[in-house]
């Protein structure tokens, strides 16, 4: 006669299903796993700086709360000032103690510090923004770059302020020098030199663009030019449009106290696009990054599993540069922006669409002189990305003296 030994075949079925989760959890990797799958951000400026590091900050935010099962930590202000002493190495051995799997890095000045944390943790995933290691061939394989084409976001920038300059003065507040503010300082002129030859048909010669360098991203007592005091100069001299190119808004503060002292100035701040709100009443516009869809793309990614390294320079959806969830760079119009800018600006936004419109088209000339694009000749990326000099027509300093 059989017996069923029922509580024999019940431990045989758990251990069955037990195997096949463990399995099923391994072939899945951390999507399947019951932990978040963590990643952690590096700010060089504090989370809420109404600029470059908000705009990671919120990027973040937002992939946290749209993509399932995956959380977001992050450590601010990792800057020599905030921060002496401490290294990019030693932080990032903090968010990984913490759980991170992916490491993004937001500043340029982190390359040196997230390449040698890359190397240490090489089952880390990392991404530095605005870096070129991939390009140039120094990168472990942990590693990818990613950086917004705001080259078409400072077009437009210095396309409104053209329009709008009634002196003919434009000043450009920058941070310290490097190839990207170079380019960036660059691309700001070209567009302000196309609007002010091919919309208001004026000599290029009675066209003045000055750029000044603070020395970093953002003002540091002691250390850097006061943005401030920058921009009132700027304005105190007879320029009447100040484009900034740093990470947070005095250029726009400090244009909105000299309107309500009567003055007809106006500011084009950076980075974040809810930065007219400082001083609306002074705002041309805001080009912004939008860093959701390029942290979307590697979070997903290395949650997956399907890491490869890349180098990004994401550029606007044409269709529409305002989309959160496809542009990846984007242009805010301010509401001291002009009707008929604005009209003019949708029509040079289309021109640029189309490829109509191109700025880095030569001849254009490094302030020395020397050719930068033959007559004819467009820019290759490398061209625009390794920009060495300012060009011709723009005043200010090249290279760090």
């Amino acid at each position: 006669m059989r017996t069923f030994n029922l509580t024999g075949i019940l431990q045989k079925v758990f251990l069955t299903l037990a195997l096949l989760t463990l399995v099923l959890g391994v072939s899945h990797g951390w999507a399947a796993s019951s932990k978040p799958f963590t990643f952690g951000l590096l700010l060089v400026g504090p989370y809420n700086d109404h600029g470059w590091s908000q705009a990671h900050f919120e990027a973040g935010e937002a992939i946290q709360k749209e993509m399932k099962n995956v959380k977001m930590i992050y450590i601010d202000k990792v800057n020599p000032a905030d921060r002496p002493g401490i290294t990019v190495p030693q932080l990032v051995d903090e968010l990984v103690s913490q759980g991170a799997r992916l490491i993004i890095a937001n500043s340029d000045d982190m390359k040196d510090g997230i390449r040698e944390a890359a190397l240490q943790h090489p089952d880390i995933y990392f991404i530095h923004i605005s870096g070129d290691d991939v390009l140039a061939g120094k990168a472990p394989k942990n590693l990818s770059n990613l950086m917004g084409r705001m080259e078409y976001g400072k077009m437009m920038a210095g396309f409104v302020a053209a329009l709008t300059t009634k002196t003919g003065k434009i000043g450009y507040l920058g941070p310290l020098i490097n190839d990207e503010t170079r380019r960036l300082a660059v691309s700001s002129y070209l567009g302000a030199r196309y609007a002010w030859e091919h919309v208001l048909h004026k000599d290029p010669k009675d066209l003045r663009f000055q750029v000044t360098w603070i020395g970093f991203w953002f003002n540091i007592p002691g250390i850097t030019a006061d943005p401030t005091q920058v921009t009132q100069n700027f304005f105190n001299s007879g320029f009447d449009v100040v484009i900034s190119g740093i990470d947070t808004t005095e250029a726009v503060v400090v244009a909105g106290q000299k309107r309500k002292q009567g003055q007809k100035v106006w500011a084009i701040p950076y980075d974040y696009k809810g930065a007219c709100e400082e001083a609306s009443e002074a705002c041309l516009g805001v080009p912004y990054y939008n860093w959701k869809p390029g942290y979307k793309h590697f979070v997903k990614a290395a949650k997956e599993r399907k890491w490869k390294q890349e180098w990004l320079w994401l550029g606007p959806d044409w269709e529409d540069i305002n989309d959160i969830g496809t542009s990846s760079i984007g242009f805010l119009p301010g509401p001291a922006l002009s009707p008929e800018a604005k009209k003019a600006l949708e029509e040079f936004q289309h021109g640029l669409a189309s490829g109509e419109i191109q700025l880095f088209k030569g001849p254009l000339y490094y302030q020395d002189g020397t050719v930068f694009l033959k007559p004819g000749e467009v820019a290759t990326d490398r061209q625009v990305w390794y920009m060495k000099q300012l060009l011709k027509g723009m005043e200010g300093s090249s290279s760090a003296k």
